[in-house]
């Protein structure tokens, strides 16, 4: 049932937060279907690889690690053409810190815990960071629409905490996979995010809220002067 539950949530996520970025992207019709169809096809790929057991690999490294870093890879190297940065750039803001509510999904983390699925600290940081995350994603959307130092400044650090929770939950994922080279933590550790459907949290979603914490980012600097005129001038 749990299972169940899962495959609702991550699909849900993934289509509703993939086909909302690229609708509000601005770039051309044929840009957008052709966008459509890598994520489409990333997605067909990170399942083919779930359902084979090749996310399950831990030696000679953990293979999930390879499918996170994959698109962070793509999408950096991709901001070399200005078009594509300009692109990822022209992303509304709200739109971004909105798509990160469905963070508080990772309560899920806990039952999988409690089935005995996911042990050590991985389910306890990697749950409860991204449901702050997601919880205080909602009064942001407020926030986001004043204009000020102050605004920028909580937006930042909130941002900021959201990739940081991201960033903890790889390196705990990779640290409690079992057989791992890696591994410190004893017990199942991260096992259930080695397969499918929670296999699509570290190779789709985590990789995708990772990019959408780096655009914030960018947007919150190429903003600042806005708020500070004089220095602008100076």
């Amino acid at each position: 049932m749990l299972d169940f539950i899962g495959t609702v949530v991550t699909a849900t996520l993934m289509v509703f937060a993939v086909n909302a970025v690229i609708v509000f992207m601005d770039i051309s019709r044929f840009a957008k279907l052709a966008l459509a169809l890598a994520i489409g096809l990333w997605i067909g790929l990170s399942a083919a690889a779930g359902a084979a057991g090749m996310i399950a690999i831990s030696k000679p490294f953990p293979f999930v690690g390879i499918f996170v870093a994959l698109p962070l890879f793509a999408a950096a190297i991709a901001t070399s053409w200005p078009a594509v940065r300009s692109a990822m750039l022209s992303v509304p803001m709200p739109l971004m810190i909105g798509l990160n509510i469905g963070r508080i999904f990772a309560v899920l983390f806990f039952l999988l815990a409690a089935e005995g699925r996911l042990s050590g600290p991985f389910p306890v940081f990697a749950g409860w960071g991204d449901i702050i995350t997601g919880v205080v994603a909602v009064p942001l959307l407020w926030l986001v629409n004043h204009e000020g130092t102050r605004r920028a400044n909580v937006i930042a650090a909130w941002n900021l905490f959201g990739a940081a929770d991201l960033a903890l939950a790889i390196t705990l994922g990779v640290t409690s996979a079992e057989g791992s080279p890696l591994q410190v933590f004893a017990g199942p550790g991260s096992a259930a995010m080695q397969q499918l459907p929670w296999s699509f949290v570290p190779t789709v979603l985590v990789p995708f809220w990772l990019i959408l914490h780096a655009i914030i980012s960018v947007q919150l600097r190429r903003r600042a002067p806005l708020s500070h005129p004089a220095h602008a001038v100076a």
